[in-house]
């Protein structure tokens, strides 16, 4: 890991701390009850993923190359289906969604308490942290600006919607290039290099307080 100031800091308890740190999103933090943004591109909002509904194209999104790569979930739906279940059955600190444009699902998006996930353990989380993950599903839309325009809308949609979150942060690998640059372009900003038991990523956050400046 490649430390910083920040990382220097003294860090929260990450997982450990849960009870410390409340529910995972209750109610007024819900992603289903967000409401959809206007972006540049169109109308945006998130859907929480219904198995029943969508485990056929995130399947195919999954099983494209340039997200297998990252992801590493290609296979049969019930790989997808065994990534996805316990989030759904969990207790509600990491929320699976669709991202709809224009009224079409184009994106996965995985909504998360970061000070609460095993993501913890490897930075100075602090309560109320949130993350996310995002994969790009239709070729179409990919290499002209679209993940750092949604990237923006969603971190906005998080900080609107949860009060006691100060930052957004994601752990791109840092392999992927277009997707740091992504989250660049979004208002992020590279924090450090970590390494995490299944890749090097890059710590990218946006705080609350450098929105208030864009």
């Amino acid at each position: 890991m490649r430390l910083t100031e920040e990382l220097l800091a003294p860090r929260g308890d990450g997982a450990a701390g849960a009870a410390a740190h409340g529910d995972a999103f209750g109610p007024a933090g819900d992603p289903a009850a967000w409401q959809p943004v206007t972006t540049p591109a169109g109308e945006f909002e998130l859907v929480p993923v219904r198995l029943e509904r969508d485990l056929g194209v995130i399947t195919r999104w999954m099983n494209d190359p340039a997200v297998a790569a990252f992801w590493e979930l290609a296979g049969p739906e019930s790989v997808t289906a065994g990534h996805l279940r316990p989030q759904l059955d969990g207790d509600g600190r990491s929320v699976p969604c669709l991202g709809v444009l224009a009224g079409r699902p184009m994106s996965y998006w995985e909504i998360y308490r970061a000070d609460l996930d095993p993501l913890a353990r490897h930075y100075p989380a602090r309560p109320h942290d949130m993350g996310v993950h995002l994969l790009v599903g239709q070729v179409a839309n990919r290499g002209r600006g679209l993940g750092g325009v949604l990237l923006r809308a969603v971190s906005d949609l998080v900080l609107d919607n949860r009060p006691r979150c100060a930052r957004v942060v994601a752990e791109p690998d840092l392999r992927n290039t277009p997707s740091v640059a992504a989250f660049l372009s979004a208002g992020f900003r590279f924090s450090a290099e970590v390494e995490l038991p299944d890749k090097r990523a890059a710590l990218m956050i946006r705080e609350r307080a450098h929105r208030t400046q864009l």
